[in-house]
């Protein structure tokens, strides 16, 4: 029996990071035949997880360029693919997401009357300006993709108000199948702040924070109150790996570059982030995916915006919304620096996200959706 030939389109950092284990899986399958290509929206963060993953796309856009803007981003995504998709002619198209590739790449095929499954379907915050672009991305794709890929009972709800029911399955978070290829007990550190770390003697916090919307005073009050954090507590060491946005730098360099326990660091490869994230004691971040990874690893999470598309994490426990009011944020943190019952009860709650099967619930989908098999998969059910 012919193979699906099952195109992937990916081009930033946190997208490739949970579709790397479904290329894997789409290769190991005796249904589908995996084609990858990149748009490289963010070349260098990209790079990283491909090389980690080891996975050679077939096609590869590179268009990220210095200043690019979200039109021009889109605008040499849509342009690339257009070629792409004539020459490779796959059977179906899948984009992960939210970002302007994942719109981008769905749109292409729906151009070319190519199905597209959209894997991590159906988040929503019901905000079209937070997060910005996301929020709408993710809306678009799902009226133009015919199987959806949901990770949570809730994902399928939000898809349901939406009238869209056909070809929708729970499957959990491909994000949960990379951590079980990337975490080890005997991982060595290359990053020189890393290996000077002491994990059993310092309580380790790992930060991120760059999302467009929180631009301004809001990414300003989570350095404020991250800098102030590091004044009270002696034992505590925050790690900051430092998006490569100019403006994130600036001001990340601006109220944490004289912390003496506040680490900035480049961008990390995502075998030492997954690595740190289960060595760390606490995360903050204002990261979708890391909303999702951590609990994973039994890691609290405040959650640095005013919103979050992942409700679930919020209602079992191991996420709280810290939002950018920088004595709130400061409030949230002492509390689980302060008592270790509070920290208990949000690193022991259940993650909702996933059992480390998403990838073969999909690939059991795709091959139903064309035939090669008789049944879909059996939901995701924490």
């Amino acid at each position: 029996m012919e193979k699906v030939k099952v195109m992937t389109i990916f081009g930033t950092r946190p997208e490739a990071i949970k579709m790397a284990p479904l290329v894997h899986a789409l290769a190991r399958s005796e249904y589908t035949e995996p084609v990858v290509c990149v748009t490289a929206q963010h070349r260098e963060m990209l790079d990283q997880v491909l090389d980690i993953f080891q996975i050679r796309p077939d096609y590869d856009l590179d268009i990220m360029e210095q200043s690019q803007t979200l039109a021009t981003i889109t605008e040499k995504s849509l342009h690339g693919l257009d070629g792409v998709l004539k020459e490779a002619a796959p059977d179906i198209v899948l984009v992960h997401g939210d970002t302007s590739t994942t719109f981008a790449g769905a749109l292409a095929a729906f151009y070319h009357k190519i199905p597209v499954g959209h894997v991590e379907a159906g988040l929503r915050t019901y905000d079209k300006y937070s997060p910005f672009p996301e929020e709408v991305n993710r809306r678009l794709v799902g009226q133009i993709a015919s199987l959806h890929f949901a990770p949570t009972e809730r994902n399928r709800q939000n898809l349901a108000r939406e009238q869209i029911t056909d070809g929708v399955s729970v499957c959990g978070n491909t994000v949960v199948d990379a951590i079980q290829l990337t975490v080890k007990p005997d991982f060595e550190f290359q990053d020189e702040a890393l290996k000077g770390l002491d994990f059993e003697r310092d309580r380790v916090v790992l930060v991120t924070a760059h999302r467009r919307e929180n631009y301004g005073e809001a990414m300003e009050n989570i350095c404020r109150a991250i800098a102030r954090l590091s004044e009270k507590y002696a034992d505590v060491h925050f790690v900051y790996p430092v998006h490569l946005s100019p403006y994130v730098r600036d001001t990340a360099k601006k109220f944490l570059g004289g912390c003496e326990r506040v680490h900035l660091i480049h961008p990390l490869a995502v075998d030492e982030m997954h690595n740190l994230m289960a060595r760390c004691y606490l995360v903050m971040t204002d990261s979708g995916g890391l909303q999702e990874e951590a609990p994973s690893l039994g890691k609290p999470v405040l959650v640095l915006r005013r919103e979050t598309e992942r409700p679930e994490a919020v209602e079992a426990g191991t996420v709280r919304l810290a939002g950018v009011d920088e004595e709130e944020i400061f409030r949230q943190a002492c509390g689980l620096f302060d008592s270790r019952e509070a920290y208990e009860v949000m690193a022991r709650a259940v993650n909702p996200y996933g059992d480390g099967q998403a990838c073969r619930r999909i690939v059991q989908h795709i091959a139903h959706y064309f035939g090669r098999v008789s049944q879909g998969p059996e939901p995701f059910r924490p």
